[in-house]
């Protein structure tokens, strides 16, 4: 009785109103649903890990546990004052070779060059402890294997680096600092796109840019594990980074949890990048960034290619975006593939844009098999963006839309991406697609959506987009098309000036575009 009941209920609502939630979340719902700011981020850190639930297999992620010997950096030498990377590296060292344990930086503030975890070693930064990393290029040399923007190289590599290690892991309170303005932060390359610099056709290990007289280098990343395995790094602050901040690559088995990124100001000062890795897990993070806050790469062009590495199995979950290009990004670097990641429980606070999709002609790969629910927006940007154009000034005449191009081993796309269960506060446009002619953005379903922007859509080269059970208010009531197909606005109600709300679909391209069950029923055109 009690469910015909609510039944009968929801029925007169939804013939008096005529809501577009009439099935799946109504508005009230949605709300209380979608996390706000004060349920996410570094803060709200629990102390276990929760099990991880994912549209597709994921493993079994625990806390890693280490050997209690101890070694603090005061027993090797460390001083505040002086340089200590020798006593931080000589402490790793051995505690590796006594198979494993905790080295520990405690109070204090400590300078240091290029510190290289290895096996079965947890760096601990203690509460109150400061890591000040050096400006100067030679506290980061010889050059060591990297890959920087998705190519493969020999330059600084990061700031904390690993290669080819197991069972590692950064934790603490502490506070890690980038470098001072010096030669680190002013001579790196900056004379074109890094294909264009990098011979793709030369051995890695003869790629080498390590600053020799007066030649530029590769920035180094904050932290990049490469290659390793059973990754945890959880608690730490990252303050002024030179380049993007915690950069796994071809690593599998990462824990990301609790930390804190501040380089708001910073070009390309990415907070998160999972670059061709795999079984990932991110949660309560509290990124402010430079550029991208949570970021999904796979390598570039060429290299990425050659590489042929995929990002796969990733899950971020209960993390605050504060400022940043994007709250979360997959690409440009896409061509090894992105697939399977799953976004739920977030909140983009003050960000530009909301989901991004971003690669390039010249790319390759792309994305397939990606999802987010219960999203939070308060955004300056818009809220789902396809940019796969890109401009001239990167990939040149390919950033032009026409001609349409044969698709080769280079062309990337995106595909089979959903977004369910969104608040959308504030936004520029709600969802606002460039495709490519002859790789459309294809199979995007946004159901379950409450948002306030000031343009609802504008979709270029795109196919299989359905919008269902969406309540849209925005200023601006025209919908623009060209060459989009198999388009479907399903339950949507259109709070918009007057009530009406116009189409502008142009494009040989442009058929079956649909409106069941709206309010308005139907547009009016503008053609």
């Amino acid at each position: 009785m009690k469910r015909t009941g609510f039944s009968i209920l929801l029925l007169l609502i939804t013939i008096v109103c005529g809501n577009a939630f009439s099935y799946g979340q109504s508005p009230g719902e949605l709300e209380k649903q979608v996390p706000t700011v004060a349920d996410v981020g570094a803060d709200k850190l629990p102390p276990e890990i929760a099990p991880v639930k994912a549209p597709f297999p994921m493993p079994a992620f625990k806390k890693p546990v280490f050997p209690p010997l101890t070694i603090k950096i005061t027993e090797k030498g460390a001083r505040e004052g002086i340089m200590v990377t020798k006593a931080i590296q000589a402490a790793i060292d051995e505690m590796s070779k006594k198979k494993g344990g905790n080295v520990v930086v405690p109070k204090g503030i400590w300078k240091t060059g290029r510190i290289s975890l290895k096996s079965n070693v947890n760096l601990h930064i203690s509460e109150g402890a400061e890591l000040h990393f050096s400006g100067e290029i030679e506290d980061y040399l010889p050059a060591v294997f990297t890959r920087n923007e998705g190519v493969e190289l020999m330059s600084l590599g990061a700031l904390i680096y690993a290669n080819g290690q197991e069972n590692i892991a950064i934790t603490g309170k502490g506070k890690l600092v980038g470098p001072p303005d010096g030669p680190v932060r002013r001579r790196f390359m900056t004379v074109d796109v890094i294909e264009k610099v990098v011979p793709a056709d030369k051995p890695v290990r003869e790629r080498v840019y390590e600053g020799k007289n007066g030649g530029f280098i590769f920035p180094p990343m904050f932290i990049s594990p490469i290659d390793c395995k059973k990754v945890y790094i959880e608690g730490i602050t990252l303050e002024n980074t030179p380049f993007w901040n915690v950069v796994p690559v071809y690593c599998d088995h990462v824990i990301i949890r609790g930390i804190t990124v501040r380089s708001v100001g910073i070009p390309r000062g990415d907070g998160i990048d999972i670059e061709s890795s795999r079984n990932v897990l991110v949660e309560y993070c509290t990124l402010s960034s430079g550029d991208d806050c949570f970021t999904i790469k796979a390598g570039r062009g060429e290299d990425g290619v050659r590489v042929n590495k995929p990002t796969e199995h990733v899950v971020i979950r209960y993390c605050l975006a504060r400022e940043g290009h994007g709250g979360i990004t997959c690409g440009s670097e896409t061509a090894g593939m992105i697939r399977n990641l799953y976004v739920h429980d977030c909140v983009f606070d003050d960000t530009d844009t909301g989901l991004r999709f971003k690669t390039r002609r010249s790319r390759a790969g792309g994305g397939d098999n990606l999802t987010y629910e219960r999203i939070r927006m308060n955004l300056r940007g818009d809220a789902i963006k396809f940019d796969m154009l890109g401009s001239r000034q990167y990939v040149g005449e390919l950033a032009d839309r026409l001609p349409a191009r044969p698709v080769d081993r280079l062309t990337p796309a995106y595909r089979n991406i959903t977004a369910r269960n969104i608040v959308i506060e504030k936004a520029r446009t709600f969802v606002d697609i460039t495709g490519i002619p002859e790789s459309p953005a294809t199979n995007l379903l946004i159901e379950n959506a409450k948002v306030n922007a000031r343009s609802a859509f504008k979709a270029s080269d795109a196919t299989g987009v359905t919008l269902r059970n969406v309540s849209v208010t925005t200023r601006d009531s025209l919908l623009r098309g060209l060459d989009i197909q198999n388009v479907l606005f399903e339950k949507v109600t259109f709070d918009v000036p007057g009530n009406r709300y116009f189409t502008d679909f142009s494009g040989d391209g442009s058929k079956n575009i649909r409106f069941v069950d709206c309010r308005p029923a139907q547009p009016e055109s503008r053609q």
